[in-house]
């Protein structure tokens, strides 16, 4: 099944911290960026009084076969897509300025 919707970038952090778990498959498109892995870890941390959200992907690819670490708050007003795949259903959540 596949599901879109529509979020602004703090609406989107906050599906992925309450929807996003570990071995899921996450694509995050930002900038001209595409980084498509399976989740290894989806980490909340405060610093500043404030909440970050950072997952650890391991990255699907011929060139690049790595795992990164991305901290979401520092890309969030440049993600444009994040796709969204489990074992059950796939969402493509698209963000809105």
């Amino acid at each position: 099944m596949k599901e879109e919707i529509v979020l602004k970038p703090d609406e989107a952090l906050e599906y992925v911290k309450s929807n996003v778990k570990k071995e899921d498959i996450l694509e995050l498109s930002y900038n001209r960026v595409f980084a498509p892995g399976e989740v290894l870890d989806v980490m909340v941390e405060k610093e500043f009084e404030e909440e970050e959200v950072i997952i650890s992907l391991h990255l699907n690819g011929d060139l690049v076969n790595d795992v990164v670490r991305v901290n979401l708050n520092n890309i969030k007003d440049d993600l444009l897509e994040i796709g969204h795949i489990t074992d059950e259903k796939e969402t493509i959540i698209v963000i809105e300025d």
